[in-house]
C-alpha cells in the first residue's frame, strides 16, 4: 500500500512540474476563480494582462480602486485585470473565498475577474507564481514577490514583458504607456 501511494505522490508531483516547465506562455495555465470554476488563461489570448497579488488587510489595499479604474477604462477585448489573492504577508489575506469575494464587490465593487485565494511564494507557491517569477521559466527574469500587489504585466503573446513593484500604483504613468496604443 506504502508504495502505491508513493507513487501516486511522484506521479501528482512530475505532472505538476511537467505543467510548470513546459510552459511556454501564461496562456498554457488553468486556474480556478473565486467561485472554484476552472478559469483557462488561454481564452486570454491577445489581451494584455495585469496579474496582481491582493490582500484585504494591507496599506496597499486601496489600489483595488485603481486597478478597478483601469479595468473599466481599457479592459474589453484588449486587456484584463487578473487578482490572486494570497496571505503571505502579514497575514493580510485571512479570509475565505466567499468573504474575499464578498469584499471585493461591497467595498471596491471590482467587476474583473478574482481567483481563488493561493500563495504566492515559498513551498506551496502556486504553478502560475512559479512561472512569473522564475527567469528559467518565463524567459525574462527572475521577479520574486515582495508584498501585495506586486503586478506582472503579461503581453498579447502570454510573454512577461515587466513588473511593477507594489508600491506603484496601478495607474501610473509606465502602466498606462503599457496600456495604451
Amino acid at each position: 500500500m506504502r508504495t502505491v501511494i508513493q507513487f501516486c505522490v511522484l506521479f501528482v508531483l512530475a505532472s505538476l512540474l511537467s505543467t510548470v516547465l513546459f510552459a511556454e506562455s501564461f496562456y498554457d495555465f488553468t486556474v480556478k476563480d473565486i467561485d472554484g470554476k476552472d478559469f483557462l488563461f488561454e481564452k486570454l489570448k491577445g489581451k494584455k494582462v495585469m496579474v496582481v497579488n491582493v490582500a484585504s488587510k494591507c496599506g496597499n489595499t486601496p489600489q483595488y480602486k485603481e486597478l478597478q479604474e483601469i479595468y473599466t477604462k481599457y479592459g474589453n477585448e484588449k486587456f484584463v485585470v487578473i487578482a490572486f489573492p494570497a496571505n503571505n504577508f502579514g497575514q493580510q489575506e485571512p479570509g475565505t473565498d466567499k468573504e474575499i469575494k464578498e469584499f471585493c464587490t461591497s467595498k471596491y465593487s471590482v467587476t474583473f475577474p478574482v481567483m481563488s485565494k493561493i500563495s504566492v511564494k515559498g513551498d506551496d507557491q502556486h504553478q502560475v507564481y512559479h512561472w512569473l517569477t522564475e527567469k528559467k521559466l518565463n524567459g525574462v527574469k527572475d521577479a520574486p514577490v515582495k508584498w501585495n500587489f506586486q503586478k506582472f504585466l503579461i503581453n498579447e503573446q502570454g510573454k512577461l514583458v515587466d513588473v511593477i513593484e507594489p508600491g506603484d500604483k496601478p495607474n501610473s504613468e509606465k502602466i498606462i504607456k503599457w496600456l495604451e496604443p
